[in-house]
């Protein structure tokens, strides 16, 4: 019986499953991402988790396109497609935070 011998993933591994997981988190996400917008018709409590969601695909988004750009792994237009979706998220989240946070003016 051989013994395996576990090694740390490294750098450019741990960034391409980062990748990896932001794409399958997309196709999982894309009901929310193009469901109704009308926010007035959501709990604060549901928008509070979609904001967390959001939040937290935001910054997975974020350290896909700098891992990309540090190894060059992709090509101008796959960066430009995840930049576009990153500004989608905090559009959306700018939303959110609107909704549960009105300013109030005194």
């Amino acid at each position: 019986m051989g013994v395996q011998k576990t090694r740390r993933k490294g750098f450019a591994e741990s960034q391409i499953g980062a990748i990896f997981r932001v794409s399958a988190t997309f196709r999982g996400l894309h009901w929310i991402m193009n469901a109704p917008t009308d926010l007035s018709m959501k709990t604060d409590d549901v928008l509070r988790v979609e904001l967390e969601v959001f939040r937290r695909e935001h910054r997975d988004l974020d350290e896909a396109i700098r891992a990309m750009q540090q190894t060059g792994t992709a090509d101008q237009l796959t960066l430009q497609r995840l930049k576009k979706k990153k500004l989608m998220l905090k559009d959306k989240i700018a939303l959110i935070e609107d909704r549960l946070l009105p300013d109030i003016i005194a």
